[in-house]
């Protein structure tokens, strides 16, 4: 992980501020760009997070899910902790502390748009920098490929009906056709270009040259993306923010125990199943982190750019980096734990 990245946190924060002032002392800058919107979808940010996704899609190889059949457990471990067990958790833990905990200090409005924002943080599982944390834990890179694959696939059949049914419980009304929209337009649309990508380089200029020179080529192109969306996210929410400063500590709470839970559940799953560290390091990382990208994208196209829902969904952008390293740290010095020798072969 270069400097960049491991202080994406601090990055992260400092365009939070950025938007914040911009929104305050620039409100021409947002009042423009809010004009340019197709079917309740912001134009600028929906541009923005296609560059942050594309390239993450490019990376994956679906080729390797060919290979899954011969070490199922570490799949198993990751798919029913991802889609049987976070969402629900996600949800359970943000209801107790914005209606509960916090309900002297948030409005029930508002605790219902942030219980929305993360409701799709937890229906939506890592699929890119998992691959850091992967190689921050020395874990089996190609199993790290077949659990993003497999897990890019589930999304797109699971996350539509787990959020609906989610937000439906939390009496927030969300048309079929909005949540199926915000899939096509940021992971079907995305990911068959990144695969389409993918096949063309590596069949005009192999392999090797894909690896080591094309994809690197958008190395920082996520992380500008990011930066940007969360610019223009907070210039929009920046009078929401202003009036609520501590909310955003708030936010954080359950999001962090939440990554902490999930991780400790999966990681302690393949520790049980006997699974090596190079296996369990990853399935704990995939599961404790999100897909905040999609996340940020769905709660605008659901809800808006000024809502408090995409605000949470931002905020788990902020706390991802430093609780993740937090994880790492724990995992390599847990490594022991394992077996020296995985019980099956790697994919």
């Amino acid at each position: 992980m270069g400097a960049f990245q491991k202080y994406l946190s601090v990055w992260v924060a400092l365009c939070m501020a950025a938007g914040v002032l911009i929104g305050r002392f620039l409100p021409a800058v947002p009042e423009f760009l809010g004009k340019f919107e197709y079917a309740n979808v912001s134009v600028p940010v929906a541009i923005l997070i296609w560059v942050m996704i594309y390239p993450m899609m490019m990376k994956v190889d679906f080729k390797s899910i060919k290979n899954v059949g011969k070490n199922p457990k570490g799949l198993y471990v990751t798919w029913v902790v991802n889609w049987l067990i976070k969402p629900f958790t996600m949800y359970a833990i943000a209801y107790l502390f914005f209606f509960v905990i916090f309900k002297n200090y948030i409005p029930k409005d508002l605790a219902t748009n942030y219980l929305a924002g993360a409701i799709l943080l937890g229906a939506a599982p890592c699929t890119a920098m998992v691959f850091v944390w992967s190689q921050l834990t020395r874990g089996n890179p190609a199993y790290t490929v077949v659990q993003v694959a497999t897990n890019d696939l589930i999304i797109l059949l699971l996350f539509v009906p787990i959020v609906k049914f989610l937000l439906g419980v939390s009496n927030i009304t969300v048309p079929w056709e909005t949540l199926f929209i915000s899939v096509i337009l940021f992971v079907v649309i995305p990911l068959a270009g990144g695969m389409l990508t993918r096949i063309h380089v590596v069949n005009k200029y192999g392999q090797e040259y894909f690896d080591d020179v094309f994809v690197k080529k958008f190395d920082h192109a996520t992380t500008a993306g990011l930066l940007l969306t969360l610019i223009l996210l907070f210039s929009f929410q920046g009078e929401v923010i202003l009036q609520n400063p501590t909310h955003i500590a708030l936010i954080a709470v359950p999001l962090i125990i939440q990554t902490f839970l999930i991780f400790f559940i999966a990681y302690l799953a393949a520790k049980k199943l006997k699974l090596s560290h190079d296996v369990a390091a990853p399935a704990g990382m995939i599961g404790a982190s999100n897909f905040f990208e999609l996340a940020v994208a769905v709660a605008i196209a659901l809800f808006g750019t000024e809502s408090p829902a995409a605000l949470a969904t931002v905020v788990g952008v902020l706390t991802e980096v430093p609780v993740m390293l937090v994880l790492v740290k724990i995992a390599n010095s847990t490594k022991h734990w394992f077996p020296a020798k995985a019980k099956t072969e790697a994919v």
